[in-house]
């Protein structure tokens, strides 16, 4: 994968999970009745995270980043096609440990892929433009969802962000141009 393709698909990537993330707060705030189970849900979300690092990093580097990716991507949309159907707390928690994995993966590929591109004499001016267009990107994506809502129902949200996921996929499994 280069870097011109990581780039499209970490954009979408960070775009599909920055629009989801104030909807699924409520989503979860509507599920439960008290901040401690916010607490527990979010807490459960970055424990698992930092807990998956040390083996998602070896598992990165036995597949490969690409493979990792795709995995995040299809993990990703799958989780977006349940949350809407939660109606639980408990169903919450195995959401959040579930997405605290997957998050873990994006991450550490994220910062992989990064460290393993050769080019060590612009490095940081690519990594300046990674950060660049990721993050345009999540913030038109943010606005535009702001608009978006008022036609969609939450749910349906979910769902149509579950799909940009697929995409990613497949810009991930893309051949590149020789």
């Amino acid at each position: 994968m280069n870097f011109r393709k990581f780039l499209i698909a970490q954009s979408i990537l960070i775009t599909a999970s920055s629009i989801v993330f104030p909807f699924y707060l409520l989503l979860i705030k509507n599920i439960g009745d008290s901040y401690s189970q916010f607490g527990w849900a979010y807490g459960l979300f970055t424990l698992t995270a930092a807990l998956s690092y040390p083996i998602i990093g070896r598992l990165g580097d036995r597949f490969g980043d690409k493979n990792m990716l795709l995995v995040y991507t299809l993990g990703m949309a799958a989780t977006m096609l349940l949350i809407p159907l939660l109606i639980h707390v408990w169903q919450v928690y195995v959401i959040q440990i579930v997405m605290g994995i997957l998050g873990a993966i994006q991450k550490n590929t994220e910062k992989a892929f990064l460290a393993r591109d050769k080019d060590v004499q612009s490095a940081g001016k690519r990594i300046g433009n990674y950060h660049l267009h990721i993050s345009l990107w999540s913030g038109i994506g943010i606005i535009a969802t702001g608009y978006l809502i008022d036609f969609l129902t939450v749910a349906s949200l979910f769902y149509l962000i579950s799909f940009v996921y697929i995409i990613a996929s497949f810009v991930i499994v893309k051949r590149e141009r020789i």
